[in-house]
């Protein structure tokens, strides 16, 4: 029925330490993974918070053209996953002249939410 997706790209946290929380969520009812982020001492915790929020906005709206019913409630992560985006290359001045390189890492994240009987029937059909 509906399935919306929410990207955000070029965020400022490594890979590893997003998909950390990432993990907390993933196949968690959507209203119960914004309680889990809201409350998450990671710093990652944050932008995913916004993140599952906007997809919860983007279903409403879906739902809305396509003049669906859709309750909020029955919305699950069905899959969120982080890739690497561009790596940041900085040098640090070291002792006797040498330099240190210092990677900064950038991420991109998606979230995808169904409903719940979605999810299912795509369970079922695979």
């Amino acid at each position: 029925m509906v399935e919306s997706i929410a990207r955000v790209r070029h965020i400022r946290i490594t890979p590893q330490k997003a998909r950390r929380v990432i993990d907390l969520v993933r196949g968690k009812n959507a209203q119960e993974a914004l309680a889990i982020l809201k409350f998450a001492p990671q710093a990652a915790a944050e932008p995913i918070f916004k993140l599952v929020a906007s997809a919860i906005a983007n279903a409403r709206v879906k739902a809305d053209k396509e003049n669906l019913r859709l309750n909020e409630d029955e919305l699950v992560v069905a899959r969120a996953f982080v890739d690497e985006g561009a790596t940041l290359k900085r040098f640090r001045p070291r002792a006797q002249g040498r330099a240190f390189r210092i990677n900064k890492r950038t991420s991109h994240i998606t979230i995808v939410l169904q409903t719940a009987d979605e999810l299912a029937a795509v369970k079922k059909g695979a």
